[in-house]
Formats: structure tokens, C-alpha cells, sequence
């Protein structure tokens, strides 16, 4: 049955084990209209008129759909000349991984890549089913805007809902000021009180020894409320991440990265550092893991220039999840970073959780840890761990002249 169908109609999950994210045991869901209609212990009877599809899920977990709050949606890269431009991520690289929401952003190169263009990658991800969203500016200052300023770009512009990632302690850094950084942060805050958005600034930390340093002094010098400021890749650095621990606990949210770590690096990978962060005390509340998807992971030289480079993967998150399970952590406690705390943190009302009336964004798991089926809206994008719904681009092969179609909207 097509997902044209199967949208306008009823969709019953039978037997999921519900992590909503706290555990709910054995449950059945229906869903329509996008949402969780109805959730129980016992299935309900349901005339088969109004059933666009039944699927048994064999008591398979399922978790709300993963949240990706650090991706670049237009491809990152570009540190080491034009050919280090890294391409666009395509729709099922985060369905796949269990991702059904994602915001995007630009990084070193906010010049060649644009506001414009990353709000029009915004547009089409959503175009085929994806959620997405999006901060304006990049890693310098002045920031890269549409309007002219960053109030402007959130108030008016539905899909930006804060600014970044604007990089500190980095040198590939503008070096703001703190007078600088202040000026940004409330035009943020301000815009989100206008528009009811996140109205954050998303702080791209570098290696660079001050660290967290300017964001101490704009919460001890200013009035603006410490979750304006939601520092990230926090774990870089093992005395970095005790600095963020130190500003979790004054009221920021702060955000793991889930990259490769070398053995002996002076760094925590994301599940040592969630599990670190869980067992410290801090607000679980105010922890996230990202993935940096699409984005370039270079190393340097002491000169600053690009010795090697990687490209992270929204599947990071996922397998970061599975890491920190592996440690004994128990799964209820470890996937409100992946999932509600960074819905709550981006003012994303229905997301990252299980419940009726809650966006019908759902993941199962296999036995592996690895994403069974995936539903955005109610919608299918990956079956029996098969991708069903694929991105305009990504279209499986077809005779030659036979035209590609384009997806059905929802």
C-alpha cells in the first residue's frame, strides 16, 4: 500500500516496547493526521475501513524519532581549498540512522554557502518528509543573514529558529569580543521571545585554550538567561568538558559531539561523555549528543593547516547510543539526550517524545541497536530495516529514459 494511502488513513502499531523515553512496556499506537492518536495495553478492535495499514512489531523498542541539532544540511568542509567542499547529506543518510529531525547550519565556510542556500536545503529535506530547521549565521561575525540582522532572520523567517554555529576559541574563529558575542546572544533571546523559537546561539567550541572563558563572562556580565548560550563538540577537550559540566549546572545546555575518538586522545568520545555527564550530578536535562553530519572533521597542523579530515555521519548518533547502552547505562536514562532534551531545548513542541498527541515521529530497534522502521509523521521512510522513502537524488536506478518522479508531498 502506498504512503499516500497509508497518510490518509489509519496506522496501528501492535505490540511495540515503548520507551516514550521512559519505559511503558507492551503498547499499541494509532496514528493519523501526523500525531499518536490513541495509545493502550490492549489493542483496539477497528473496523478495517478506516485501517490504512496494521504492522506488528514483534516487541521491538520503540523510541522517539532521534533529533539531529547540529548537521550541515548543505554540506560542510572547505578548509583545505574547494575541493574540500563536502556534499550534501541526501534524505535517507538520516532516516536510516533514525534521525526524523534535524537542524542545520553553516560552519568555517558562511561565505561561499549562504543563509539563502542553507534555508532552501531546509526546505526541500521538508519537501521529502524530513523535519528540519535552521540557525542563521555561521562561524564568524558579522553573521551571514537573509534580513540584514539575526532578529530579523527568526522573527521572519519560519525555519531559523537561532543563530550559529558561531565558533569561539578556534582559529578559524572572526576572535569575537565579548562585547561581540553579547550583542548576538540578545538579539537571539529577543527574537525568540517575538517568534516563541529557541532563540539560541549555537557555539562552535575550537581546541583553543580559553575554552568556555567568554561564555563565563557573558553570564556573570549580563542579564541574558544562561540557556541563550548551548555550547557544542564540548567533549573535544577533557578539561573542556569539565568547564561545560561547571555551565550545565548554571543553566546552559551543552551538547556532545559524536565523533571518533583515538585511543589516548585527550578527549571523550560521546558515550564516556554522556555516561560521565549522567554520573556527575549536572541537570540530565541539559545535555544533547549531535552528530555534525555532513560537516568536515579535519585535523590541523601547528601552522593551522588541514593535515587529514573525516566527515561525520547522522548514523553516529545511533551508534553513540548503542556505546553508552554497552556501558551498562540503561536505555530510559540515556535517550533523552538523543531525543527530549534537545526537543525541549529547541522549543520543538511535540518531538522527542511517545504519548498521545505527540508528533508521530517513531523508531524501532533491532536486536542490534540498528533502526527497523522509521516513521515521520505516520509516514514510512524505512521498513523491516529497508529505506522505502528516498530522497529526489537518491531514487534506485531506472531503465535509461525512464524519468525520476518526484516524492509525494505530506
Amino acid at each position: 500500500m502506498s504512503e499516500t494511502a497509508s497518510h490518509a488513513g489509519l496506522r496501528l502499531l501492535r505490540n511495540a516496547e515503548v520507551y516514550a523515553p521512559r519505559p511503558l512496556g507492551r503498547q499499541h499506537l494509532l496514528l493519523g493526521g501526523g500525531k499518536i492518536l490513541w495509545m493502550g495495553a490492549q489493542a483496539p478492535e477497528l473496523p478495517q475501513a478506516v485501517l490504512a495499514d496494521s504492522i506488528d512489531l514483534q516487541g521491538r523498542r520503540l523510541i522517539p524519532g532521534l533529533i539531529d541539532g547540529h548537521v550541515h544540511v548543505t554540506g560542510g568542509g572547505g578548509e583545505a581549498g574547494f575541493r574540500t567542499r563536502v556534499p550534501a547529506p541526501t534524505l535517507s543518510r538520516y532516516t536510516r540512522a533514525g534521525v526524523t529531525s534535524v537542524v542545520g547550519l553553516l560552519g568555517t565556510d558562511d561565505l561561499a554557502r549562504s543563509t539563502r542556500e542553507l534555508v532552501a536545503a531546509v526546505y526541500a529535506l521538508r519537501e521529502e518528509g524530513l523535519n528540519a530547521w535552521g540557525y542563521c549565521g555561521g562561524y564568524h561575525l558579522p553573521p551571514a543573514t537573509l534580513t540584514g540582522s539575526v532578529r530579523g532572520d527568526v522573527v521572519f523567517i519560519e525555519p531559523l529558529i537561532g543563530a550559529g554555529e558561531v565558533a569561539i576559541s578556534d582559529h578559524r574563529s572572526s576572535q569575537p569580543t565579548l562585547d561581540e558575542l553579547l550583542r548576538l546572544a540578545s538579539e537571539a533571546h529577543v527574537a525568540g521571545l517575538m517568534s516563541g523559537k529557541a532563540g539560541i546561539v549555537h557555539l562552535h567550541l575550537g581546541d583553543g585554550a580559553r575554552g568556555l572563558e567568554l561564555v563565563r563572562q557573558a553570564l556573570e556580565r549580563s542579564e541574558l538567561p544562561a540557556r541563550v548560550f548551548n555550547p557544542t563538540h564540548v567533549n573535544r577537550r577533557k578539561a573542556l568538558f569539565e568547564e561545560a559540566l561547571e555551565l550545565a549546572r548554571r543553566g546552559c545546555w551543552i551538547d556532545l559531539t559524536a565523533f571518533p575518538v583515538e585511543e589516548g586522545e585527550d578527549a571523550w568520545s560521546a558515550d564516556e561523555a554522556l555516561q560521565r555527564y549522567l554520573d556527575s550530578g549536572a541537570p540530565p536535562e541539559r545535555v544533547t549528543v549531535s552528530s555534525d553530519a555532513g560537516g568536515c572533521l579535519p585535523c590541523f597542523d601547528a601552522d593551522g593547516r588541514v593535515c587529514g579530515m573525516d566527515v561525520g555521519e547522522s548514523g553516529a548518533l545511533l551508534d553513540s547510543l548503542n556505546a553508552v547502552l554497552a556501558r551498562g547505562v540503561a536505555l530510559e536514562r540515556a535517550l533523552p539526550a538523543y531525543t527530549l532534551n534537545p526537543a525541549q531545548l529547541l522549543r520543538l513542541d511535540g518531538k522527542g517524545r511517545i504519548g498521545v498527541g505527540a508528533d508521530a515521529d517513531l523508531v524501532t530497534l533491532d536486536e542490534r541497536g540498528a533502526a527497523h522502521d522509521v516513521f515521520i509523521g505516520g509516514v514510512a521512510h524505512l521498513r523491516d530495516g529497508a529505506i522505502v522513502r528516498h530522497g529526489q537524488f537518491e531514487t534506485p536506478a531506472r531503465p535509461t529514459g525512464a524519468s525520476a518522479p518526484i516524492p509525494p508531498q505530506h
